[in-house]
């Protein structure tokens, strides 16, 4: 069944061009009047076949790009503060960046519904981030000059998903392979496999790992890159991410589905990826222009929204509380004979930054965990005790004339710690000391400003308000080696720093040079992966050996050494618990995953005893059948 020739057929005409931007149906109209009054016909055919259109000006109606520019400040108000307006001929569409876009919309939508009527451009609005973010400039660069190809690219998609496209057809098998992550926190890759789909999600590195152990495992029988039909990305931490880049270097050209928030994010920490290598003297997985091919591939979608991906499997985002932009994946697949959740890492418990994980879903028959901190001793202390113990901590430090140091992953961990130091300043908890930020977390935050809609409503409205937190004076920027050399020799503060597991990037820089001191401190706040420099200094470690000024020295570790667990972005074991216990509807399987191995077995037995129902702890490579 032609699916565009049965719209095109239903509008007599009105239709000079029809086609896909991905899932969604996108038709061009040459006719002025049924652009601004066939909404309704359209209407009629989405309830017809429970699909998305859009309908556009064909370019030969549209108005010439400086009128229309001139046309949209008129329209919208001056206090948007309107910071750019780029177009995309291509697709008829214009992109409105602004300060306030809430501006830009209008009451429900009638802003928008204006520009659209007068200009006969389709409005697409964006926010300008608080703080100038260079990588979301280059993102959205690399998207509008690569516009035309975007266009052709996503049509192909869309005929890819409809080209079989049939919602009778019911599939026979659903197979899933771990490539990486089972039992083990790091390089997290599932391939899912049906008669007409293979789809990847995740795909990560294990920077803590040996070589052997650091890559997902494609050299199998089952992995074939010119085969992938899709990748799925539930958030921008390395080992959910960190490998994406050379699965286009090795010659990927298909789609990657993420949210908008991780696409920028992934691209960051991939840049960043390559400098580490760089200073490691060390060759690096990919360059620069694998990462504008993962960008040009991305396929953006916000929480709630479904969206066919392959002609069997439908994709929706749900909140996964764990850092910005990250979800968790429920895949319907075979017309909904099988429903499958991947929580990926998920926060089942409230924290200043995010909203908790979702628990409600339409349909799931298959749940495929995390278990970081899965065991029956990883029962985390209430938030408010770790935050007493974070500032009790520094205190101390601070009294004697120390410095703290904070190693951050710079997604989520690091601006959940800076919301509780920029509380503690602003009330007194805290005397007023230097806080520095080192490494990617500047531009992670600048992303932050970037997508409000994403966190947590407090934060969201303080944002909205002109009191973000991110820009607060409290925080000053460290952005040199010079400057890093200034914070080292001078006088008592707090750095945040990445990566951290202290494995690359400045938060080692300032390790070096704190470890010695017994007045300095250094406080773990995110989860140490076994290897890692950070995992051998928790478990007691009082000397390494470490790179100085060129040559290989031996650092003695004389500082005080604090982690605090409550802090984490991953559901403890309780949270993990009351997940399952609040889920609706309940999972008629459990598969855990991402997890040491003692973790994920004592997750799944008390999973198991609590719900009787199936629990799987696969092994690396093993394949599950779901049906």
């Amino acid at each position: 069944m032609d699916i565009l020739k049965n719209i095109t057929g239903q509008l007599r005409g009105d239709i000079k061009e029809a086609g896909f931007e991905g899932a969604n149906i996108v038709l061009y109209t040459d006719n002025e009047k049924f652009f601004r009054e066939g909404e309704g016909k359209i209407k009629e055919i989405v309830n017809q076949i429970k699909k998305r259109i859009e309908l556009r000006a064909d370019a030969k109606i549209l108005p010439d790009k400086e009128k229309v520019e001139a046309q949209i400040k008129q329209i919208v108000p001056s206090e948007a503060e309107i910071t750019s307006i780029i177009f995309d001929p291509h697709r008829s569409i214009v992109v409105i960046e602004a300060k306030k876009p809430g501006m830009v919309i209008g009451k429900q939508g009638s802003i928008l519904d204006e520009i659209r009527r007068e200009t006969l451009w389709t409005p697409q609005i964006q926010r300008s981030p608080a703080i100038k973010s260079k990588i979301t400039e280059n993102i959205r660069e690399v998207l509008y000059a690569n516009n035309n190809y975007r266009r052709k690219f996503l049509n192909s998609i869309g005929t890819k998903i409809y080209k079989e496209w049939n919602p009778e057809k019911v599939k026979e098998w659903i197979r899933l392979t771990f490539l990486g992550g089972a039992r083990q926190v790091g390089r997290s890759c599932l391939l899912l496999q049906t008669p007409n789909s293979k789809i990847l999600l995740d795909c990560g590195i294990d920077v803590a790992s040996q070589e052997s152990e650091k890559f997902p495992s494609f050299n199998v029988p089952e992995f074939n890159i010119s085969q992938l039909d899709a990748v799925i990305i539930s958030h921008a931490h390395l080992d959910h991410v960190g490998l994406l880049p050379y699965l286009y270097k090795m010659g990927y050209k298909g789609p990657v589905y993420m949210t908008i928030p991780s696409r920028d994010i992934a691209a960051l920490i991939s840049l960043d990826f390559i400098g580490v290598a760089y200073k490691q003297a060390a060759k690096p997985l990919f360059d620069s222009s694998d990462i504008k091919e993962m960008v040009k591939h991305s396929i953006c979608l916000n929480f709630n929204e479904v969206t066919d991906i392959t002609p069997d499997i439908r994709l929706t985002f749900y909140n996964a509380g764990h850092a910005l932009g990250s979800a968790m994946i429920h895949l319907n697949i075979g017309n909904g004979s099988h429903n499958l959740l991947y929580t990926a890492d998920f926060k089942y418990g409230k924290s200043r930054l995010l909203d908790p994980a979702i628990v409600s879903f339409p349909r799931v028959e298959t749940v495929i965990t995390e278990s970081t901190y899965g065991s029956k001793n990883d029962v985390l202390p209430p938030r408010i005790k770790s935050e007493e113990e974070l500032l009790d901590t520094i205190k101390k430090t601070i009294n004697r004339g120390g410095k703290v140091l904070i190693p951050e992953l710079g997604l989520g961990r690091a601006q959940e710690t800076m919301l509780v130091l920029e509380d503690a300043m602003k009330t007194d908890k805290l005397k007023k000391v230097p806080i520095y930020i080192d490494g990617m977390i500047w531009d992670i935050n600048a992303i932050h400003t970037a997508y409000p809609d994403f966190l947590s409503n407090k934060v969201r409205s303080s944002i909205f308000q002109d009191k973000n937190p991110f820009v607060s004076e409290t925080f000053s920027r460290v952005g040199s080696a010079q400057e890093r050399k200034e914070v080292i020799e001078g006088g008592p503060c707090i750095v945040l720093a990445t990566s951290g597991m202290l494995v690359g990037g400045a938060s080692v820089e300032y390790f070096k040079e704190f470890a010695g001191n017994k007045d300095n401190a250094i406080i773990f706040v995110c989860y140490q992966g076994v290897g890692s420099l950070g995992r051998q200094v928790q478990d007691g470690i009082k000397q390494t050996k470490m790179v100085v000024e060129g040559k290989e020295e031996i650092v003695e570790i004389n500082l005080e050494i604090c982690t605090i667990p409550g802090f984490t972005a991953h559901a403890g074991r309780n949270e993990l618990m009351s997940f399952f216990n609040n889920m609706r509807p309940k999972p008629k399987r459990i598969i855990v995953n991402h997890g040491e191995i003692s973790k994920s077995l004592d997750l799944a037995s008390a999973l198991y005893k609590l719900n009787r129902i199936e629990t799987n702890v696969p092994r690396p490579l093993e394949t599950l059948s779901l049906r």
